[in-house]
């Protein structure tokens, strides 16, 4: 089965933002693969504010989440796999949601191949 934490995530990262509140990631930043500003980590955590006025190209999809933020001033691509989102609250009440504990398959799926693009320049055709 898919597991459900992305499903769970969008749908409270929604929430949250439709009562105007700030929406905060909670990360285990030990995790392989985790992308995070290490600086920040405590205790092998790390909390993000995912807010659209805080990130930038804010992307969330089954595998991860990832965004381009800016940490003491200097920009940073962060990616977090789904498995290492703990929990997703809004910072002005604390109300979220921490995600149950799930499988996930650790075998990535292939990535497809991209089509061969088309070759540049110019075809002459025979017309009679």
């Amino acid at each position: 089965m898919i597991p459900k934490r992305s499903y769970l995530l969008n749908a409270t990262y929604e929430w949250i933002a439709d009562n105007s509140l700030t929406p905060y990631l909670l990360v285990d930043a030990d995790f392989p693969g985790a992308v995070v500003p290490r600086e920040f980590v405590n205790e092998g955590q790390i909390v993000l504010n995912i807010s659209m006025s805080a990130v930038r190209h804010l992307h969330i999809d089954k595998e991860a989440v990832s965004f381009e933020a800016r940490f003491s001033g200097k920009p940073m691509q962060v990616y977090v796999p789904m498995a290492a989102a703990i929990a997703l609250y809004a910072k002005e009440n604390s109300d979220g949601l921490v995600f149950p504990p799930e499988e996930f398959d650790e075998t990535p799926e292939p990535e497809p191949t991209p089509p061969e693009p088309p070759k540049k320049g110019f075809t002459l055709k025979v017309v009679k």
